[in-house]
């Protein structure tokens, strides 16, 4: 999957995604680099609309499913470490 099909897929799963109470995607990583493999993983860094405990980790299962990949959902409150919040950020692409 190319990193244009993967926003597209995103996109659709937008509105979805913030029934669930996510109000903010922005994709990070290999896929936004465009240097995906085949066996690159996707990384979201979200921003949530309300807590939501475990239903957080169901929610990546849940868009593994979708996707066809392996997907890391992670907070800005988890991007403790300068470094990786700096590599982080300056790769986001908003969804």
């Amino acid at each position: 999957m190319t990193r244009d099909e993967l926003l597209a897929k995103l996109r659709d799963l937008k509105p979805w995604l913030e029934e669930q109470g996510i109000v903010n995607v922005r994709l990070f990583g290999s896929y936004a680099r465009d240097e995906a493999g085949p066996d690159s993983d996707v990384d979201l860094l979200v921003d949530l609309g309300k807590p939501l405990g475990l239903r957080f980790f169901s929610l990546a299962d849940e868009l593994e499913d979708e996707l066809g990949r392996e997907v890391d959902l992670v907070t800005d409150d988890a991007l403790r470490n300068p470094y990786m919040r700096a590599t982080a950020l300056r790769d986001c692409i908003a969804v």
